[in-house]
């Protein structure tokens, strides 16, 4: 039997996945040829982590997903440093930027998001790429300039307060520079948290070195000096780091005709309007997720892998729930669901509690007594709990207040690694249960970065690695 050529364009989080799933279910490559191209001329890496390299907590080859030797030793046809310019669909064939093309019998987009860069006069240069001394945060090649144009003490100034410009400002704060966040809503994070949330937030982050200019916009860049604000005001910075917000790419398909809106359109399967081709990630819309997140684009690379090897013909992605993480040392932040529903809606039970001096807000969305969304910052217990019943959609005990607090363990969910049951879920990102975690440790994985490397557990946003290391520490005094 001749195995069907598979073409993936885009070698990021969403593409090095699904080759690795594929693999998995066919690894002699019986039923599917598979060629990966990649826009960047590096090995596949965890964006998620680039903030831990701003910040000196971790070095480049700690967030490689893949080394060097992975694309040979799996079959994979792997092109890197090259850029795909155009889809022939009528001949199935995709045309490369050094004039090469490479022929499909089903075609997977996952080329991604680009960053935006706002309309700030100086910002960029008369060749269209940002001005000397600016720095679009979103590669391993702009980690690497940042690293190398931030000198200690120096000023910075991040320019969007979202959860990308927040990582990347605490990560330079860290390594010595003084950094303020210029953000245009009056409060942080706002698609993911509301006002009471954010305040406290720009105050705990206050305390660790970050500097927050809110409900202010960027109108000037003045290289070497700084940032013009809206309001006459300078914000000194020898750098300015963009997390302006990304738009999807989605220039390759609509060349092919291809439906697009914010992003590629695609169905259940993963299919865009012609059924050869499909997209993932963040270049893909679905109705049922919401882009820039890991979690989807690895859900949405399982159901395909299943699809295009043929191994489970029905296997359909039906969404991802919302679960957002500010990934650092010092806060714990979890925002999932509808958490920005108001206090004041009558449709809901929505319970707040904020407690700004110790950084600490919580507030709690219920319907039908099920969680429905949850800010919880600075309460980790909690958040471990609340996000269990999320997951799992089980009712929430009378207490509610004791549940915010986090000391109230409803029925069915669990405090400490022995009370959990084998289906909870403790690595959101590649949805990996306590089942498997003890299967693994079973198998000989007993450290976390064993555990990591059999499960894939903590290898997303990270967020879970204490977590992992408790059910590693309570396997190791069981056995």
């Amino acid at each position: 039997m001749t195995p069907r050529h598979v073409v993936v364009l885009g070698y990021g989080m969403a593409g090095a996945r699904l080759a690795e799933e594929i693999r998995r279910r066919d690894p002699d490559g019986a039923r599917v040829a598979l060629t990966v191209i990649g826009e960047e001329p590096h090995h596949a890496y965890n964006r998620v982590l680039l903030s831990a390299l701003l910040a000196g907590t971790m070095r480049p080859d700690a967030v490689r997903l893949h080394d060097a030797d992975w694309a040979g030793e799996h079959g994979v046809t792997l092109r890197l440093g090259v850029a795909a310019t155009r889809i022939d669909r009528a001949a199935r064939r995709v045309k490369l930027a050094d004039g090469s093309t490479v022929g499909y019998d089903s075609l997977v987009l996952a080329t991604g998001s680009k960053p935006i860069l706002p309309p700030i006069e100086g910002l960029l240069g008369e060749d269209g790429l940002p001005a000397d001394g600016v720095v679009a945060f979103r590669s391993l090649d702009d980690c690497e300039r940042i690293l190398g144009m931030a000198r200690i003490g120096a000023p910075v100034a991040v320019i969007g307060g979202g959860l990308l410009g927040l990582e990347a400002a605490h990560g330079l704060a860290r390594r010595g520079n003084s950094v303020t966040v210029v953000h245009q809503v009056g409060h942080l994070m706002e698609r993911q948290l509301d006002r009471e949330g954010g305040r406290v937030l720009a105050r705990a982050l206050g305390e660790l070195g970050v500097e927050f200019r809110l409900g202010s916009t960027a109108v000037r860049y003045l290289p070497g000096d700084g940032l013009k604000l809206d309001d006459d005001s300078h914000v000194d910075a020898d750098l300015v780091v963009v997390t302006a917000g990304v738009r999807a790419q989605t220039g390759l398909a609509a060349a092919a005709e291809i439906a697009v809106d914010r992003g590629v359109l695609v169905d259940d399967a993963l299919r865009t309007s012609d059924g050869r081709v499909h997209a993932i990630g963040d270049c893909a819309q679905h109705p049922g997720t919401v882009s820039g997140l890991v979690q989807p684009a690895w859900e949405q690379a399982d159901v395909l892998a299943d699809l295009l090897t043929g191994t489970r013909t029905a296997a359909r992605y039906r969404g991802t729930p919302v679960l957002t993480r500010l990934k650092t040392k010092e806060i714990d932040l979890a925002s999932l669901g509808e958490a920005l529903t108001e206090v004041t809606d009558d449709t809901a039970e929505v319970l707040s509690l904020s407690d700004p001096k110790r950084g600490r807000y919580a507030k709690l969305v219920l319907r039908d007594d099920r969680v429905t969304g949850a800010i919880l910052l600075g309460w980790p217990n909690a958040a471990a709990t609340i996000t269990q019943l999320y997951d799992r959609g089980i009712p929430v005990p009378e207490d509610r207040l004791g549940l915010l607090l986090g000391r109230t363990t409803p029925s069915g969910a669990a405090s400490s690694p022995a009370e959990q049951p084998a289906s909870a879920k403790v690595c959101q990102c590649n949805s990996v249960t306590k089942g498997r975690l003890i299967e693994a440790f079973r198998d000989g994985a007993t450290t976390v970065s064993e555990l990591a490397t059999a499960t894939r557990a903590t290898t997303g946003c990270g967020g879970c690695t204490d977590a992992v290391r408790g059910i590693a520490d309570w396997l190791a005094s069981t056995a």
